[in-house]
């Protein structure tokens, strides 16, 4: 489907380490024109109380649990109303979409076997996720986590896991959650495997060369949806969908 890009204001990209980066999705905006307002809320940046200076918001993910009691951390969760309360372009990746999971109300939790999902694993994308942008739904795709979430009620299943079923995810017209990683660059790849080694002795991950070897058969593939879906994400507009009626005060669901 042709899109075309209604903003190139700037996008607020939230990030949960010192160091850490928004990776590909950083440098795809950046090349369509996008200036990137970095936040970090974990080391004291404020969240905007409005985004009508901004096209969307990206938030990326991090090593702490949806489930910690930081203060920081509520707060930001509180605060996901606010880009869905005006209909601003959403996007949670990984620790971002279990915080969008709970706002809406949703539980997130570990696997009740205790497995996780480091390294590529194959998904198994809707015909709503393949219609999302011009380019199909990618089918195998790079995660880092140990915590997943049921299919949020009122929301859209883009792509769906064995051990964690819920991939991704719609709310409306343009908030998105996904549990996996495609902004995930080469470096931020190597990064992860050498300074958490010990993630990959957990059941279910998977050792390093296995991730070399998925970012050599599967990225090209990834790049190519990721380009194709940004295009799309920051063209959808308003978001119409059933936000609205899921917010309440206090930024939770009804359920």
């Amino acid at each position: 489907m042709p899109m075309r890009l209604t903003s190139s204001g700037r996008v607020l990209m939230i990030l949960h380490q010192e160091h850490s980066t928004p990776g590909r999705f950083g440098r795809l905006l950046q090349a369509r024109g996008h200036e990137l307002d970095i936040r970090r809320p974990r080391f004291g940046d404020p969240l905007p109380e409005t985004l009508r200076d901004h096209a969307g918001v990206i938030v990326f993910g991090g090593p702490m649990s949806v489930n910690d009691e930081d203060a920081w951390l509520r707060r930001e969760i509180d605060w996901i109303g606010v880009p869905l309360k005006e209909e601003k372009p959403f996007l949670g990746i990984c620790l971002g979409a279990q915080m969008l999971a709970r706002h809406l109300g949703h539980r997130v939790r570990p696997h009740p076997q205790g497995r996780v999902e480091v390294g590529y694993y194959p998904i198994d994308p809707t015909e709503h996720g393949h219609r999302v942008c011009d380019c199909r739904f990618p089918n195998r795709v790079y995660q880092w986590h140990r915590e997943g979430f049921d299919l949020p009620r009122g929301t859209t299943l883009l792509a769906k896991g064995k051990d964690f079923e819920a991939q991704a995810f719609r709310l409306g017209a343009s908030a998105y959650g996904f549990q996996f990683h495609p902004e995930v660059t080469l470096a931020m790849m190597c990064l992860w495997s050498i300074r958490s080694a010990g993630r990959m002795a957990q059941p279910g991950a998977h050792p390093s060369h296995r991730h070399l070897q998925g970012w050599f058969r599967h990225d090209a593939a990834v790049a190519r949806w990721s380009d194709a879906f940004l295009r799309a994400w920051l063209a959808a507009g308003p978001n119409r969908g059933p936000a609205r009626h899921l917010l309440m005060k206090g930024g939770h669901s009804k359920e």
